[in-house]
């Protein structure tokens, strides 16, 4: 019987991701998916270490032997030119991609810079307007930074917001709201209350039982405490109105910003949404939305705020 490290083992000739079917090289569907993985876990930001741990903990193999992932495995797979579809293997990784994880890598082979703390804080709060996904910031620290969705069930950006693009729309919201604080009110009530079809019902149910002849006092007091229940779970609670307040006295006497005040945006912003089409999205810890527009021209680009 053959023990468990020979059961994994498997011939490593064939790069990770593929395996062999009917004497064709095909898609293995786990490591394809960890290939495309590591190298959006790589544009974004991750060091290879940090995504050997990863895999680790996903629980991949990736010699057929041992769960155990190092950094020299992921950096194999990031210069595996074959996931570009050379030769018999099937296309797992897109040119783009490919080119931007090595250029990444180059860059810091060569450079000891990390992405700065306000980019991660940026990027922590980023996401895909169209799908929710968080944003992938490509690039690392080169000159050829941008921004684009990488959730496979959505699509790539048509235009890619860069860094500065990005900050400048960001400097330009929080200046506009300073300059004019009502652009942050909301008609939202602190509570509401809305009955819904259980607490109709439990009211008639209590006057069909109040207008029998004989009224059972108990049962009607039970029926009551329920419709008490059935009312309060329809309450709302909003505290928007509290935090639009608190935003007005955070940015309250403050003078027109020359550049991004990161510790402002984390107190006021809860996220930032970008679109496929040059739309960036502001949502405030109070739920409300400002939308910025970049004007995409042939010769250059220009924003106005829908503010």
């Amino acid at each position: 019987m053959k023990n468990g490290s020979e059961k994994m083992k498997k011939n490593r000739n064939i790069p990770f991701g593929y395996t062999m079917q009917k004497g064709e090289i095909v898609e293995e569907p786990t490591e394809s998916q960890a290939v495309k993985d590591i190298f959006n876990l790589y544009l974004d930001g991750n060091s290879m270490s940090e995504i050997a741990r990863q895999m680790s903990i996903s629980q991949i193999s990736y010699n057929g032997i041992t769960f155990d992932w190092n950094k020299n495995m992921v950096k194999r797979i990031l210069e595996n030119e074959k996931y570009l579809g050379k030769d018999v293997y099937p296309v797992l990784i897109d040119s783009e991609t490919y080119y931007h994880a090595n250029a990444r890598k180059k860059s810091k082979a060569t450079s000891v810079n990390e992405i700065s703390e306000e980019l991660k804080i940026i990027r922590s709060l980023t996401y895909c307007t169209e799908c929710g996904h968080r944003l992938s910031r490509i690039g690392g620290n080169t000159q050829t930074d941008k921004w684009d969705c990488r959730n496979p069930e959505c699509s790539r950006f048509n235009y890619r917001l860069t860094d500065n693009m990005i900050k400048d729309i960001l400097l330009h919201i929080l200046n506009a709201v300073i300059a004019n604080p009502d652009l942050l009110d909301t008609d939202s009530e602190i509570s509401g209350y809305t009955p819904n079809i259980k607490v109709k019902c439990q009211q008639n149910e209590i006057n069909r039982l109040m207008d029998n002849p004989e009224i059972d006092s108990e049962k009607v007091k039970t029926e009551i405490l329920r419709l008490a229940e059935l009312k309060y779970d329809c309450c709302v609670y909003n505290d928007s109105p509290q935090k639009t307040e608190y935003l007005k006295e955070l940015i309250s006497g403050r003078e027109q910003l020359n550049t991004l005040d990161i510790d402002l945006l984390k107190s006021c912003v809860s996220r930032i949404l970008i679109g496929h089409f040059y739309t960036v999205e502001i949502e405030f810890i109070n739920d409300v939305i400002i939308k910025n527009i970049m004007e995409r021209t042939d010769k250059s680009e220009s924003d106005s705020a829908e503010c």
